[in-house]
This record gives structure tokens, C-alpha cells and sequence, in this order.
């Protein structure tokens, strides 16, 4: 049996999550690989997997996730949602990176049931450049075999808040291994109890996955249970037809049952695990180019599709003229539509409104609709941004101070600049520079920084944040920048790295950007067909930047991203590099 050590690292929320470690057999590690356990288990029932592998060269982890094993508090009173999980597997992968000194991309994956869905959301969302995944029985769904289970569970929720419902599965529908149904029924680390909202979440994160899989790149390895009772076959297939990683493999087991890597045959699955590790780390990392996706690649053919007017008789024309004609008539009773109508729905004047959150409107029914407008997805995706950028602005300037360098801010795209003004209205800060390409928000922002009391250390002047000579020409020089809700609003990638070279220029080596992207959004095709941009008033038509795309384009101009953030329904990330 292979030694493990016992060990914790803190997550972003300063949560001390447990892990096992497995180091190397043979000295220096050629790589490391990091288990993730199913759901109600723990990384104690993954020490056969550590020797079975039979991997001596590699350094192995594997954790307790949240609430689970022995990362379980009684007295933690908090309630994650399925998007702190996914925050969680980026904090341990960065730790490992940082604390065992291994480089991302010495670094490969392997996750079972929601252990797999936890690292399909973060390969999507966060676009680790790690080595390879695999994917073993994703529990992209659980079969409920209650009728309507789903939508009465969603109307509990809504209806009485969180609470739990315990796991209806039995270990003998797990696996056909004697010892390992034995040892489930007497482990006393088995919790049996799921939230609903993240059982929930399970669903819509999955859909979303599934939908937008052609965004993940990173090499993948499915394994399908072929007798699964616990999880639906369907998705994974679907899941793996629209997997955009130019390298990918299938092996389906027949017969095997939920827990496919703790099968009394499992030596099958294993094999072709750990084959796949092997040739992935015999392989050189890969590295495909996102640059140029704005030319050609999936994102771009949606967005040519979205531009195109739909046929005048047909069902979803016909729908979405009505849907516009019916906003424009209620937005004479909502604020919120009244004002995109005028100034366009992704104008500074709106953002602003939208961080505000002050539902306003003719008559009670009026203030109603606005509340609603304010609470659709996108928005509430938002005010989750600018909370974001908030924190990851004092992050930077932490970062700064804790080096003894000076924290001096430039935004180049700053709307009214409420976001910025009020995350480091009590931060020390030397200077904050607030530009913007429209005279309006810059009239209303010099007004924000006399109502803040900030006229010492805030000024807002016009720029353009395309502009890379004027950009690289700032004086003085920032050490903390911000690109907020700017580039997604642009489909081409020539005016974003123009933006970024001047960015790269002006930056101190050693400083920082804090930069917003969007690789998802539910209401991409309702916002192309009924609002309006503020460019003219024409339609509000979107191209989606993957984060690998987006992540790219940073780091061709000099940076090196160090942390990200992102919402539950994984609209809106925000990301901080760090000038190289």
C-alpha cells in the first residue's frame, strides 16, 4: 500500500479543505495526478486507486471536497453552491502547483460521477492548461425515478429555502465488489445527505456544460459505466460528441455498474486510465491557438448565425418580434427598459442602473417589472461581476502593498466608475485614473468621485481604450489595471489586443490587470433579436469569447493570469494577471 500524508489548503474563502498525498516512490516527481472523489464519499476510499494505478513516478492527491470526508465542520453554517465546488478544484489544483512546485501543465485530473460534472465546469470555465482529464461516469444526470422529482424539488426550494434530502442509492447499486459494499455500509465519513440547491445546480451546471462543450480544449478521457443505475448515458455521449479538445477517447464497460473505478473488474477501466495518463505526459503539452477564433471557430459561426434575420413566417421570428414589440410597450412602465430602450441595454447609462439595483417605474406594477428586469440572469450575472472586479481590485492592491510598490489604478472603459470607486473607496490607494470614450459618462463620473469625497486621489478624463499609443503613454505609469465589460462587447480580436499591447506598455512589470470576459450567456439569442446596443441602436448581437481564447489574448501581450473568479451560472468570469 502506497504511504499518504494527511494534509490542508485553504480555498478562497479561507475554508481548510483536507487532502491526501501520495508522494512520488522514485524521488522527483514526473507529474502529478489529482483524484476527485463521487458524490457522499471521501478521498480515503481512493487509496486503492493510488496503488492500482501503479504510477511510483508520479505524485498523487486527492481531497475530501467540501462537506464531505473529513472537510466535513457540523458547526459551518454556510451554503456553498455548486460554484464554490468548482472554485474549490481551481484552489487546490493552484496549491498543488504552488506548494509541491509543479507546473500546471505537469498536472493531470481524474474525477468519478460529481466529481467528473466539478471538473467539466471548471475545464469550461476556467481553462486550466493542465495536462489531460478523465472523466469516469459522469453524473451529468441522476436518475430520479420519482415522477415530476425534478421541478417538485425546485418548487420546494424556491418555497422553503435550502435543505437536504439523503441519497436514495444503495453501495450494491454501486458496484458488484463485495469488500467495497461492505466497507461503504459501515464508513462512517459517508454522509448520505445533498443540498437540494446544489443537487439542483447538478442539472443546470450540466446542461450548460454539455451545451457549450466545444469551448473545452484540455485533453479528455471518457469512461462509461454500461449498467449504470445511479447516472443517465445519454448525456456523456452528447457530452462527448460536442468536446472540442482535438484530442479525445471513449471506452465504454458493459455490465459495470455507477462506481466504475471500484468494480470488482475494475483493473479494465484502470488500465485504460492509466495507459492514457502515460501518453498524455509522454506527449508534449498542447497547445492549440485560440487567437485567431474570432475568424473562424464555433463562437464565430454562432455569432454570423445571430446576425442573420430570421424568416419573417417563421415560429421563432414570429415569437421574438412579438417578445420585442411587448418589451417596448411595458418599458413605458419600467425604468430599467425605458432607459435601455433610449441609451441601449449595454450602455454605462444601463450598467449603472443595473449596479444600482433600485427597481423604479410607473405604478406598483411598473416597479414589479423592473424588479423582474433587474433579477434576469444576466444582469444578476452583473452585479456578481462588478462584486468580482471589486475583490479582485483589492486583491491587486494587496498584492502591491504587501511588495512594498505603489497602488496607482487605471480604467480604461469605466462607465460612471461606480464599481471601481466603491470597491477602493477605502482602500490606500496613490492615484485612481477612470477613463471613458463618452463625454456623458465622464461628466457623470467626475460627479461620482465629488459625491464619494475622493477628488484627492480619483480624475476621470475622455480616452479610448483601443487607442494603444495613448494608453502606453500614461503617466504615471499604473500599477493595477482594470478592462471591465469592455472586449466582450467587441466580436473581432484586433481591437482587444491593440488594447492589451497598450495596456502591457503602460503597466509596471510586476503589476497587475484585472480583466472581465463572458463564455456563456442563456439569453444569447432573446438579446440579439429584441435589444438594442447602444452603437446606433442596432441589435445587441454578441460574440462569445471562450475563457481559453480570452486568456490568450492577455497572456500574447505579457501577462500571466494568477487567480479568477466566476458566477454560479458561469456567465461572467474575472480574472487577474500579472505583468511578466
Amino acid at each position: 500500500m502506497r504511504k499518504t500524508e494527511c494534509r490542508y489548503f485553504p480555498s478562497s474563502d479561507g475554508t481548510e479543505l483536507f487532502y491526501r498525498y501520495w508522494p512520488p516512490q522514485t524521488g522527483k516527481p514526473g507529474g502529478a495526478i489529482v483524484l476527485f472523489h463521487r458524490g457522499h464519499e471521501h478521498s480515503g476510499r481512493l487509496q486503492h486507486l493510488a496503488d492500482e494505478l501503479d504510477l511510483p513516478n508520479f505524485a498523487i492527491f486527492a481531497w475530501d471536497a467540501r462537506g464531505h470526508g473529513l472537510s466535513f465542520n457540523e458547526q459551518d453554517r454556510s451554503e456553498p453552491t455548486l460554484g464554490t465546488f468548482t472554485k474549490d478544484v481551481d484552489c487546490f489544483i493552484r496549491h498543488i502547483s504552488s506548494e509541491y512546485g509543479i507546473a500546471m501543465e505537469q498536472i493531470a485530473v481524474a474525477g468519478q460521477s460529481v466529481g467528473a460534472v466539478l471538473l467539466a465546469a471548471w475545464a469550461h470555465d476556467y481553462a486550466p492548461k493542465i495536462r489531460c482529464m478523465s472523466l469516469a461516469a459522469p453524473a451529468f444526470e441522476v436518475k430520479l425515478y420519482v415522477p415530476l422529482a425534478r421541478p417538485a424539488l425546485s418548487a420546494a426550494s424556491k418555497m422553503f429555502g435550502e435543505f437536504q434530502v439523503n441519497s436514495y442509492v444503495r453501495p450494491s447499486a454501486l458496484t458488484h465488489d463485495p469488500e467495497r459494499i461492505a466497507s461503504y455500509r459501515i464508513d462512517p465519513l459517508i454522509r448520505r445527505p445533498i443540498s437540494v440547491k446544489v443537487l439542483l445546480a447538478l442539472y443546470s451546471t450540466a446542461d450548460r456544460v454539455i451545451a457549450d462543450a466545444q469551448a473545452i480544449r484540455v485533453p479528455t478521457q471518457m469512461l462509461v459505466a454500461g449498467d449504470d443505475w445511479v447516472v443517465r448515458r445519454r448525456p456523456q455521449l452528447d457530452f462527448f460528441a460536442r468536446l472540442g479538445s482535438p484530442v479525445k477517447e471513449i471506452h465504454e464497460f458493459h455490465g459495470f455498474l455507477h462506481d466504475l473505478l471500484g468494480e470488482k473488474d475494475r483493473h479494465l477501466p484502470i488500465s485504460q486510465l492509466r495507459a492514457f495518463l502515460l501518453r498524455m505526459f509522454e506527449a508534449p503539452p498542447a497547445q492549440e491557438s485560440l487567437i485567431e477564433a474570432d475568424r473562424s471557430g464555433y463562437t464565430k459561426r454562432e455569432y454570423d448565425a445571430l446576425r442573420q434575420p430570421l424568416p419573417w413566417t417563421s415560429r421563432r421570428g414570429l415569437m421574438y418580434r412579438a417578445f420585442r414589440r411587448g418589451l417596448r410597450r411595458i418599458s413605458r412602465l419600467s425604468g430599467g427598459l425605458r432607459l435601455g430602450f433610449a441609451t441601449g441595454f449595454d450602455s454605462g447609462s444601463t450598467l449603472d442602473y443595473v449596479y444600482r439595483n433600485q427597481p423604479s417605474g410607473v405604478t406598483p406594477l411598473g416597479r414589479s417589472i423592473d424588479w423582474f428586469y433587474l433579477n434576469s440572469a444576466g444582469w444578476r450575472g452583473i452585479r456578481v461581476r462588478g462584486h468580482n472586479v471589486g475583490r479582485l481590485l483589492r486583491e491587486g492592491a494587496a498584492r502591491l502593498r504587501n511588495a512594498g510598490r505603489p497602488v496607482r489604478v487605471l480604467d480604461v472603459a469605466a462607465g460612471y466608475g461606480r464599481y471601481v470607486l466603491s470597491a477602493l473607496q477605502d482602500a490606500e490607494v496613490e492615484q485612481i485614473l477612470l477613463r471613458d470614450y463618452s463625454q456623458e459618462n465622464v461628466r457623470r463620473g467626475r460627479a461620482l468621485i465629488r459625491e464619494k469625497g475622493l477628488e484627492d486621489v480619483a480624475r476621470f478624463e475622455q480616452g479610448d481604450a483601443f487607442d494603444e499609443k495613448q494608453l502606453a503613454e500614461t503617466k504615471p505609469r499604473p500599477t493595477l489595471a482594470v478592462v471591465s465589460g469592455l472586449y466582450e462587447l467587441f466580436p473581432e480580436n484586433a481591437g482587444p489586443r491593440q488594447s492589451l499591447a497598450g495596456l502591457a506598455a503602460a503597466i509596471e512589470p510586476g503589476g497587475y490587470l484585472v480583466y472581465t470576459g463572458q463564455p456563456w450567456h442563456p439569453q444569447l439569442e432573446m438579446i440579439a433579436r429584441t435589444l438594442p446596443s447602444h452603437r446606433g441602436m442596432q441589435p445587441w448581437v454578441m460574440r462569445r469569447r471562450t475563457q481559453g481564447e480570452l486568456d490568450q489574448l492577455v497572456e500574447a501581450a505579457g501577462f500571466e493570469k494568477v487567480d479568477q473568479l466566476a458566477d454560479d451560472a458561469g456567465i461572467f468570469t474575472v480574472s487577474i494577471a500579472q505583468r511578466r
